[in-house]
Formats: C-alpha cells, structure tokens, sequence
C-alpha cells in the first residue's frame, strides 16, 4: 500500500472512530451532544439509514426533522423538537476526471475526501482549519478556510441532490438553475436532506507552511492586504494584548523551480525556530505539519491533523464577517475590549475570504476578513462578551457565522442579507409545512 493510499484509509478510519465514540456517548447517556459539549439536542431520536430510498422514507414518514452532520455546530442550527437524521453511510465518492468535478454522498468528511482526490492527482481551492467536518455541513452554513483570493467551501459547490419535505429527490445545479441555485447551496438545512454533492476540483498542488511570531499590530495599518496575500492562506492569532499578533500562519503553494529558503522575518515578525500551537502552552503534536515542509494540500489547508483533537476540544467558538478593506478598523474596534474579552479566551484568529454569490453567505458581493475567538467553555461570562463585540463591530456591518455563538437581534441579522427575502421564499417552496424549521431558523430567519 503506498503512502496516499494508507492516508485515504486511515482517514475513513478515523472518521469512523469519531462517529463510534459518539455513539458509545450516545448509548451510556440516551442524550446527544455537538462535539465540543457545549450544546445538548432535544431532538427524540437519531435516524441513520444505509440509502437515499431510506433517506426519502424516513423523511416521508416524520414530522419535524433536522439533519445531523458532524456536529461541530456550537449554536442550535442542526436541533429539533422532532427527530434527527445522520447520513454518514452515505459516504460514496466518484471522480469525473473529464469534468473535473468530485460526487460525494452527504456523510463524506473533508478527511475522507482530500486523500481520495489527492491520490488521482486533483484538489480542492481550499480547506477549512479542521478536516474532521462533513462536506455536507460545511456547506450548508457556508464555513470557509482563508486566503484573499479563496472563496468559502461552499463555492466549490456545482450540484446538489436533496429529499424535500415531501420525499422526492430533487436535482439542482449551477448549470441548470442559474441564479435560483445561487440561494439553495448556504441553506442553513432548511430546505431539505441532502444526500449528494458535486464540487469542482482542481490539479493537485503541495504547499508549504511556515509560523512567524510577533507581529505587531500596527503593521496591518498600511500593509493588512500585503500580509494577507502573503501566502495561498494565511492566518494572524492574537490574544487581544501588546498589541500584537503572537503567531502568522502562512501556507504558500510550492513552486519547484524556486527557492526553497524561508524569510527570516514577515513585516518584523520573526521565523518560528520549533513547531507551534495557535494556542500558547499546547502542543503542537496536534498541528499540520511547519517548518516550511512541503506536503500535500489536504495535509497543510488544516491547522489541525485529521487523527488528532482539533483546536482545544472543550470550547466555545464565535465568529464575524467584516468587509476586508475594513479590517484594520474593526480590529482596533475588538481590541478596546481586551480586558473583557482576554480572561475567557483561548485565541482569536483573522482570516481573509473572497467575495462569493452565494445568497445567505456572510461573504456575499463583499471580499471579507474574519474576526474568529475560540473561547474557554465560559457560557455565563462569554454571552455577556458578545454583546458589547457585536457593539463594536455594528458600524461594519459584522455578520456572524450561522453555525457558531452570537447574541445578535434576529432584525439587526436580517438587515444584512439583501437576499434575505428570496431565501425565505425558497424554503416556502420546498418546506411549506415547516418540517425542516426550528427554534433556530424561526428566530434568525423568520423572527421579527
């Protein structure tokens, strides 16, 4: 077995051995948890059918219904007063080489799929931090990667097959629906069950990474778009003191007939000498590999190995959307919380993200920068934060990721989705009844 083929493996193993601890949770406890434990489901029951024709019955035959990806939602998006339903059997996945595209079933994990694509020579434009997350749920609420020039994971998205609330399965793409498919690809999990994605890909390429330490704030004042561009994807961890970034994550794509030396400084920070955690104190054994090794891109995209506890396990995750030319600005705006935010904080991260067409994405007709804390599982003390963040950041017109914590007013919300209207009328169509909408979807969407 050569080394592609061992790493396709053990990723499906993997993600196997993840889904078994949870349900082994599941079975002691008669309750579900998300992943990170901070959010236990009210939906009654868990169904996991082997085919699409289980998918149709099973949805055919239920009231309310939501479906269940891999769980790394920190907010009530995947919940239910009815019933849950996993699709993580439906894990094929079929190259079409000549139109460079990859079909997955619903369950495929980015961790199964990167060493499948790899091994035939193609790739995907981007990766988000942790491969551990399904295709299907990353899509559905438009999570993202880095680089200024990548779109999110949900922009690779050329086709879809999803079960409506009636049991039909329906066909909807890019080529044939034009501008309508624009709506239905970030859908929240409001329209349907999907059990089926086509993505485009690409050649395959390797990158490099490499970590810079210090650097200091005030060089994003002039020089934010240069850094960002830095590398393929690049993102800057800071815990809100010194005015300073700590850590300058850099992934550049290998050029063979360049060189292969490494800068010794990035804008005054300087080359990390070992390998480092986003985290100070964790180690880095849980990382992607650094030191400017070169490696495939599904081993470097992540910051975090697939065998591996990504981030910090038990934690909180919130994120905003800023418009990048605003950066700067709304950087200086977080950090006059400091003192606030600072106690209850693992690590902040800002990533930057191309401008997409995609409806309900928070990077829709506007080229963003990401303002991301992953938070100590502090509830109580992290729900008082917020408020005064999405304060500062209002004049910015700060959207949060759909699948993380924020305290912002479902108007305030809505008032940033120009399409927000159109989106409501496609789950009118699809989901008349409201067999897919919940307490989550009737507050943020429908709420007034």
């Amino acid at each position: 077995m050569n080394k592609r083929e061992f790493l396709k493996t053990s990723g499906v193993l993997m993600t196997a051995g993840m889904l078994s601890r949870l349900d082994a949770d599941e079975q002691q406890s008669g309750t579900r948890s998300n992943w990170a434990g901070n959010y236990q489901y009210h939906a009654e029951r868990l169904d996991v059918p082997q085919t699409v024709d289980d998918v149709q019955k099973i949805v055919r035959s239920r009231g309310k219904l939501k479906a269940l990806g891999t769980r790394h939602s920190f907010n009530s998006i995947a919940d239910t007063g009815g019933d849950q339903i996993s699709l993580r059997n439906l894990n094929q996945m079929t190259l079409d080489a000549k139109s460079r595209t990859v079909t997955v079933g619903a369950g495929v994990t980015y961790g199964q799929l990167g060493p499948y694509l790899d091994a035939q020579g193609y790739a995907l434009h981007n990766l988000a931090s942790l491969p551990h997350i399904s295709v299907a749920g990353a899509r559905s609420t438009a999570t993202h990667g880095s680089g200024v020039k990548n779109g999110n994971l949900s922009t690779a998205v050329s086709a879809m097959k999803i079960v409506t609330a009636d049991g039909e399965l329906v066909a909807l793409s890019r080529e044939k629906d034009g501008e309508r498919f624009q709506g239905t690809v970030v859908d929240l999990g409001g329209l349907g069950v999907v059990t089926e994605l086509t993505l485009d890909v690409q050649p395959r390429y390797d990158l490099r990474q490499v970590v810079y330490q210090d650097l200091s704030i005030a060089q994003l004042e002039h020089h934010l778009d240069e850094i960002f561009s830095g590398g393929y994807s690049v993102s800057l961890f800071t815990d809100w003191q010194n005015h300073r970034i700590s850590e300058v994550w850099i992934k550049s794509r290998v050029d063979h007939d360049g060189s292969s030396a490494l800068n010794p400084e990035f804008f005054g920070a300087k080359l990390a000498t070992k390998k480092l955690h986003p985290i100070a104190g964790q180690s880095a054994e849980n990382c992607t590999e650094q030191m400017g090794i070169p490696g495939p891109w599904y081993e470097r995209l992540p910051h975090f190995r697939m065998n591996f506890t990504p981030s910090a396990g038990h934690e909180l995750q919130t994120e905003y959307f800023v418009p990048r030319d605003k950066g700067y600005e709304a950087i200086l705006a977080v950090e006059k919380l400091r003192e606030q935010v600072t106690p209850h904080l693992f690590i902040s991260e800002l990533r930057t993200i191309a401008a997409d067409s995609l409806w309900m994405s928070p990077c829709y007709k506007r080229p963003s920068m990401a303002i991301h804390f992953t938070w100590k599982p502090e509830w109580p003390a992290v729900k008082n934060v917020l408020p005064m963040i999405e304060e500062q950041l209002a004049p910015f017109d700060a959207k949060p990721h759909w699948a993380k914590v924020f305290t912002m007013p479902s108007s305030r919300l809505q008032s940033l989705y120009e399409k927000l209207p159109d989106y409501r009328e496609l789950l009118k169509q699809y989901d008349p009844r409201g067999k897919f909408r919940n307490d989550y979807l009737s507050t943020n969407i429908f709420g007034s």
